[in-house]
């Protein structure tokens, strides 16, 4: 049954009736999702320099507003590493981390992300997103996973000062032993506890170890690096004020790059989870979900938001059948905001640093990158030259997705204007194919017979020209043009000039333009242009059988020898 429209606006609507059955798992699923975003996000909020409880705020309001709107409501909305590394890298140079000014302009980057991805979805727009190829994506993600990597070095070695002094005066006592202990303590339970269980919440052993390890050796009062105060109560609405129009221009491409990239991270999970379900995915009404999630979020003070692929999945293995699940992992995350926020304090930040490494190590695949060279050479290289550029850039890393879509659209649009373009003879088995790459003979001495693998438009019609043009020159006894026009989609009104000049061309020699399996779009084209009607010199055909059938009664008539 199709869903309403009123269905298809609010998609909670759809869901089931809680039973107590339903609700056991749901809360189960819920609590253990609900662990992991309580240092999830404090650790990505310090990654994209923002005060670490807008890591727990951009897990409460946001995602609530994507579930509701979301056709995936399993999905994990809330901080994600990918999100937190571009805010954090666009941002620099702008203001300082953390301050206030830094906030404002992380609230208008979710704001603005959010505005752009709910105009897509309202006009049905998801297929911009298609711009962003999956090359483009897999070298991106991978400098940016490296990125994120070296970020977090200081953190977890307790550094004291910048890689810069480290370099020049290197010093053991320019590092916390301390530090280094249990941030590698905690990355060795990290990654051990996701071997053993994937659905097992590590981080939250990892933080109320790590916390308690910290209160009992007075670590921050030694000097330690700790979280520190963290303000306590629920996020409010505020507005964040108004940015000149020139710190607008500099968000712009980094609202679009968080726009695309956070699309195409909700795009990888929400696919898994209607493969699932066997349902069929809205990605337009994902995209309203998604912006007014990182609208909310830019208001309540936080940053832009995205769907988690780990936390998605977690969710799905941990048993999740509805948004139900998701609900019970913000009332989890607000019941900690309420009352266990003061235990926070003493966490080191390089247990965060560790929680931030394990989740994005599983992006760095460089064997990922080397397979897309044995699929096409090309895409392989656009991967690797969006990886570098990506790193070359950093801190402005949109100018790697930027530069790999700029690759990708002109390999594309190369491919577009020099299609594929074979001299047809009649195969062994009956089929038409390439005579020269199987060696066969023409089904005519005055026939050339044509088959473009494109549509016949601006792109590709001098192409077909040129070619027909070409072989004419060098052969002077063809007289007829045949055109296999099965694989022709749509024709423009570029390719109906060029169909002109091939029907005229074949006038010329005395012989006759014939079109085999026209599709019924370009016929229609070609007969509001009045090509079609009453033409002499122009043969169709629906198959390839009629037209060598055809040809078979031409040879009867006329003692040219056919190959049929």
């Amino acid at each position: 049954m199709q869903p309403t429209l009123i269905h298809r606006i609010f998609p909670f609507l759809r869901w089931p009736r809680p039973t107590p059955q339903l609700l056991r798992g749901e809360f189960m699923a819920g609590m253990t999702v609900g662990l992991m975003l309580v240092p999830q996000g404090v650790a990505y909020a310090h990654l994209a320099g923002m005060p670490l409880i807008t890591g727990i705020y951009a897990s409460m309001i946001p995602a609530a507003v994507a579930i509701l709107f979301s056709p995936s409501p399993r999905l994990g909305v809330g901080p994600t590493a990918l999100s937190a590394l571009l805010i954090g890298a666009s941002l620099t140079g702008m203001a300082e981390p953390g301050s206030a000014q830094w906030v404002v302009l992380a609230a208008w980057m979710a704001i603005l992300a959010g505005l752009v991805q709910l105009s897509l979805g309202l006009v049905r727009a998801g297929w911009l997103l298609n711009l962003v190829t999956s090359p483009v994506l897999a070298g991106f993600t991978q400098a940016a996973a490296l990125l994120i990597l070296a970020s977090q070095l200081p953190s977890l070695l307790g550094m004291r000062s910048d890689w810069a002094t480290v370099w020049d005066n290197p010093s053991l006592g320019l590092f916390d032993w301390r530090s280094i202990l249990l941030g590698l303590a905690s990355v060795a339970i990290l990654v051990l506890g996701k071997k053993w269980r994937p659905a097992f919440p590590s981080a939250v052993f990892v933080i109320a170890g790590t916390g308690l390890i910290s209160w009992l050796t007075d670590f921050a009062d030694k000097g330690g690096a700790v979280v520190g105060h963290l303000p306590t109560g629920l996020p409010h609405l505020v507005w964040p004020g108004m940015l000149d129009w020139s710190q607008f221009g500099l968000l712009v491409m980094p609202v679009l790059v968080i726009s695309l990239v956070s699309a195409l991270e909700t795009a990888s999970s929400a696919q898994v989870e209607h493969q699932q379900a066997g349902t069929r995915w809205d990605s337009s009404q994902e995209l309203v979900a998604q912006g007014l999630s990182k609208m909310s979020a830019g208001l309540f003070g936080s940053f832009a938001t995205s769907a988690s692929f780990s936390r998605s999945a977690v969710n799905l293995l941990a048993g999740a059948k509805t948004g139900y699940a998701n609900v019970f992992s913000i009332l989890l995350v607000v019941s900690v905001v309420l009352w266990f926020i003061p235990a926070l304090y003493h966490v080191p930040q390089a247990a965060l640093a560790a929680i931030v490494m394990t989740a994005v190590a599983n992006l760095v695949k460089p064997r990922a990158l080397l397979y897309l060279f044995k699929i096409s050479r090309v895409e392989g290289c656009i991967a690797v030259a969006t990886f570098g550029i990506t790193l070359l850039t950093a801190p402005r890393i949109y100018w790697g997705v930027l530069s790999g879509i700029l690759l990708s659209s002109c390999y594309f649009l190369y491919n577009r204007l020099h299609p594929r373009i074979v001299e047809v003879g009649l195969h062994p088995d009956g089929s038409l194919r390439d005579r020269h790459l199987w060696q066969l003979p023409p089904l005519a001495p005055d026939l050339l017979a044509l088959r473009m693998d494109s549509e016949l438009d601006f792109a590709s019609a001098a192409a077909l020209e040129e070619r027909a043009a070409n072989v004419w020159t060098q052969n002077a006894h063809y007289r007829q043009l045949a055109l296999l026009a099965q694989p022709m989609n749509q024709i423009d009104i570029t390719g109906v000039e060029a169909f002109v000049r091939l029907e005229r061309m074949a006038a010329k020699r005395g012989g006759m333009l014939h079109i085999v399996g026209m599709k019924l779009p370009v016929e229609a084209r070609l007969k509001r242009a009045g090509l079609l009607q009453d033409n002499p010199h122009l043969r169709m055909y629906r198959t390839d059988a009629e037209f060598l059938q055809a040809m078979n009664r031409a040879h009867s008539d006329d003692g040219i020898e056919y190959s049929i």
